[in-house]
């Protein structure tokens, strides 16, 4: 999960924005310290579940971590500043996306995570959901 996150990082550019799908323990967060580390960001990235969103500055751009797990509706996906965010420059990685399809720019990139056993995990990549 780190190595690919860290990969898909290292050709991410401004704007950027991956939606990650999957059950809890998937990996989502494991791809996303992988994504911080690929632009060179070298802040410790944790999981955003009850904070909702977790800012990473430096390396080659800012990186917005999103967990959408415990939002239950549109209004307060709108009310933390989504749209905000999707003006300015940086990435967006979120978790959850799917529960908000529709809020979700068009230009995101959607991955869904599997557990396939208890120390494998698969990725691949999907249009939207």
């Amino acid at each position: 999960m780190i190595e690919y996150g860290k990969q898909l990082g290292a050709q991410s550019k401004l704007g950027d924005s991956l939606g990650l799908i999957g059950d809890l323990g998937a990996g989502k967060t494991h791809f996303t310290k992988g994504f911080a580390l690929g632009i060179q960001c070298k802040s410790q990235v944790t999981s955003p579940t009850f904070s909702l969103l977790h800012e990473y500055k430096g390396g080659s751009s800012c990186l917005y971590h999103f967990d959408l797990y415990r939002l239950e509706s549109e209004m307060e996906l709108i009310e933390i500043g989504w749209e905000d965010y999707l003006e300015i420059d940086g990435i967006c990685i979120v978790e959850w996306a799917d529960k908000f399809p529709e809020m979700m720019p068009e230009n995101m990139k959607w991955l869904e995570f599997q557990v396939l056993d208890d120390d494998v995990r698969s990725i691949r990549e999907v249009s939207t959901p």
